[in-house]
């Protein structure tokens, strides 16, 4: 399953990860994996832990092998020196904790062929855009988890990459950091590069992302904006107030309702399909002044445990 695409992300450049497998001995981590991260556009990753969505960012960066399928850009297939110049944000610390910010950050770009004046001006406008200005001179390992976190997008994008994989970037960011990622991955977008990062923040994901993809078990289960998604579950929902009826007592005698839930004295209920939400709201009617009669919008948060059965 790919992720589907409007007719003008289709004409862009984008990454692919087609039919992607791959195993540890009798362990299948990924299984056929389809996905499509357009350029100009941040696609959210997410899965259960062990789903497989880190294997999957290693393949497309080229660190690991896949057993089966390819890695695209562009509709050819990514060539390693190509690979090398995505940008990379892994879950883990990957900085040297002696170096001081600056040097680590120019020495990285130095690394991707960058020129020593574009170097220094790439360091300083990623320090001054994250908020690391004042921590320039300072070691990796004196700073806060919070800003080794910044170091390491910052690290990430001082090459000026057209593709970045970020996995779990926002782990360990306060409120404040967690704006500042945020907008820098949209300006990145916005500029052009292909955004994919994965979370288990699924409002942050909602919030941030063009497009959802969702992994479970190494394959790709759903994928779409959040709308699509939202179209895409089964039944639809209503939110249904009666002013002095309990919470469900009317709307569980209706054929085709299924009372689902319930919140501060309205029911939630779900319709079957051909059941005509007009019909509910006359039942309600019929059961006292109705208070409030609104379509349930699910969260992403919600749409994930449907889709995983969790």
């Amino acid at each position: 399953m790919q992720p589907p695409q409007s007719p003008a992300a289709a004409e862009r450049p984008a990454l692919t990860l087609e039919r992607v497998s791959r195993r540890y001995g009798d362990t299948v981590a990924l299984d056929g994996l389809g996905l499509t991260v357009p350029a100009g556009e941040i696609v959210g990753f997410v899965g259960a832990n062990g789903a497989g969505k880190t294997t999957a960012m290693r393949i497309a960066l080229g660190i690991l092998a896949a057993d089966e399928g390819r890695v695209l850009w562009n509709g050819a297939p990514a060539s390693r020196d190509l690979q090398r110049t995505f940008g990379y944000m892994p879950e883990e610390r990957g900085l040297y904790p002696k170096m001081r910010v600056a040097d680590h950050l120019r020495y990285l770009a130095a690394l991707h062929g960058v020129d020593d004046a574009a170097a220094r001006a790439a360091t300083d406008r990623w320090i001054d855009t994250l908020g690391l200005a004042d921590r320039a001179g300072d070691s990796i390992e004196a700073l806060s988890l919070g800003n080794q976190q910044r170091v390491q997008l910052a690290a990430a994008l001082v090459h000026d990459p057209d593709v970045l994989i970020l996995d779990e970037p926002f782990s360990g960011l306060d409120p404040i950091g967690t704006d500042v990622m945020s907008a820098v991955l949209r300006e990145r977008a916005d500029a052009g590069a292909a955004v994919v990062f994965s979370s288990h923040q699924l409002d942050l994901v909602e919030r941030l992302c063009d497009r959802v993809a969702i992994v479970d078990a190494g394959r790709l289960v759903a994928a779409g904006t959040t709308e699509e998604l939202r179209a895409a579950r089964a039944g639809i929902r209503l939110r249904v107030e009666v002013d002095g009826r309990a919470p469900g007592d009317w709307a569980g005698r209706l054929p085709g309702v299924a009372v689902v839930g319930g919140d501060d004295g309205a029911v939630i209920v779900e319709l079957a399909d051909g059941v005509d939400d007009q019909a509910v709201l006359d039942a309600a009617r019929a059961a006292g002044p109705v208070r409030s009669f609104a379509p349930v919008r699910p969260s992403l948060a919600e749409l994930f445990r449907e889709v995983v059965g969790r």
